[in-house]
């Protein structure tokens, strides 16, 4: 059975003539507690999902953690990988070149950042995304590339981002020249050293940096060019758990000892998020004062009601009812359409949440423009993940803000004195 409490509060929500601008107040509230709720879940979800494509994007194309030495490029790889391989958590090692060079195509010329890839080993620590034409196998020596033309027959191959290719209007199989800035010595002095190099892929990580700037030759070509022989520049390890990978490191460096050092992707990585986790807790806070100017309407509302119903409150207290009856009154007024505000952000804010990826792209058909230019974010697509974690705390803290709202109305209401109340009437 319903408390009378309950069934009195449900009746003074219901608009009368004399209260069309307490109902209006009322809708207002509720109104201001949806936009609130569902502006928190979208904002935090897309937040998350920033966060989590982010993080996938750069531990695809990165490994989790590196070893380097101290001293420069690394003379015993295999050794160093017969040792990391028996670190417990660790899934592949792989050895891998860093180094910058320039792009050359005819005209036009690009810094870029050369690595040099051990093809089997290699995929098993970093994934470059899609390769959107050719071949990652055709890095290798000696592949057999159908239909190219005489003088492109031995050119050892080169993979470069999709957006690299498009700054330098080049095309697969195309030929293009690598410059490297460790010159040659000749009778003319040190001149840069330059090879040409053909397009044997185009690979896309959907990361605009890493697509404009990275450039793969295989390892053992990529040593030829730089004439470093057996060296390499470190060694990239894939871990089990990308949250262990800073304990990993430890290991690993504790192990190996001087001069080598390990680095994991958590440092790499750490202002950008860390600028995202404050970014978050930005928003939160801000979007949260949409809850808060609700709440005050919810205030504003109730002490409009009680003023409205002395007489009724009056009545009921000479009923019998307590001082605790009334204020349970106007807490349950307060809390349902807290309720009823929140529910409805709750489901219209999950609804967007979970179908943003399809509602960006339906605005961005409907008026021609690009929400998240590749060129200028670090994301091309605007993500979006759902934390039931982070819903629930939504969910928790608007409900308490607006249980608190209702504490001093309700008081108010319920010292009431039923002689001063009905003295005039």
């Amino acid at each position: 059975m319903m408390p009378y409490e309950l069934f009195i509060s449900l009746r003074y929500l219901r608009a009368r003539r004399k209260q069309v601008f307490l109902s209006i107040i009322t809708f207002i509230s509720i109104a201001g507690i949806f936009l609130g709720v569902a502006a928190l879940i979208i904002v935090i979800a897309v937040m998350n999902g920033f966060e989590t494509d982010l993080r996938t994007k750069i531990l695809g194309i990165n490994s989790h953690v590196i070893v380097m030495d101290h001293t420069g490029a690394m003379r015993d790889p295999e050794r160093i990988l017969a040792e990391v391989a028996r670190v417990p958590g660790v899934v592949a090692a792989t050895p891998f070149i860093y180094s910058q060079a320039m792009l050359k195509s005819g005209s036009s010329v690009t810094g870029i950042v050369l690595r040099g890839l051990a093809l089997e080993e290699g995929l098993k620590v970093i994934n470059l995304g899609k390769i959107r034409e050719g071949r990652i196998d055709y890095l290798r020596e000696g592949a057999r590339i159908p239909n190219l033309k005489p003088e492109q027959e031995g050119l050892p191959g080169i993979l470069i981002g999709r957006e690299l290719a498009k700054h330098l209007g080049v095309f697969l199989f195309d030929t293009l020249h690598v410059v490297s800035p460790a010159g040659v010595s000749t009778p003319m002095g040190m001149v840069p050293r330059m090879k040409p190099f053909l397009v044997v892929g185009i690979f896309e990580s959907g990361f605009y940096e890493y697509d404009s700037s990275l450039a793969y030759l295989s390892l053992k070509t990529c040593q030829d060019f730089l004439n470093m022989g057996d060296l390499v520049t470190g060694v990239e390890i894939r871990v089990d758990d990308i949250y262990r990978a800073d304990s990993i490191a430890k290991t690993i460096a504790g192990k190996l000892g001087y001069p080598y050092w390990s680095r994991h992707w958590m440092e790499m990585n750490k202002n950008l998020f860390s600028a995202l986790r404050l970014e978050k807790r930005v928003m939160f806070i801000i979007l949260s004062l949409i809850v808060l100017v609700a709440a005050f309407n919810i205030i504003s509302a109730l002490i409009m009601i009680v003023m409205e119903k002395n007489k009724d409150i009056a009545i009921l207290k000479t009923m019998g009812a307590t001082r605790r009856d009334i204020m349970k009154i106007f807490i349950f007024q307060g809390i349902i359409v807290g309720t009823l505000g929140t529910v409805l952000g709750c489901i219209a804010g999950l609804a967007v949440a979970f179908n943003l990826e399809a509602l960006s792209r339906f605005v961005e058909r409907l008026f021609g423009f690009k929400i998240l230019p590749g060129d200028v974010y670090y994301l091309s697509e605007l993500p979006s993940q759902v934390n039931f974690g982070d819903v629930g705390i939504i969910v928790g803290g608007t409900m308490l803000i607006c249980f608190l709202a209702t504490i001093y109305p309700s008081w108010r209401a319920s010292r009431l004195d039923p002689a001063e109340a009905l003295r005039y009437e």
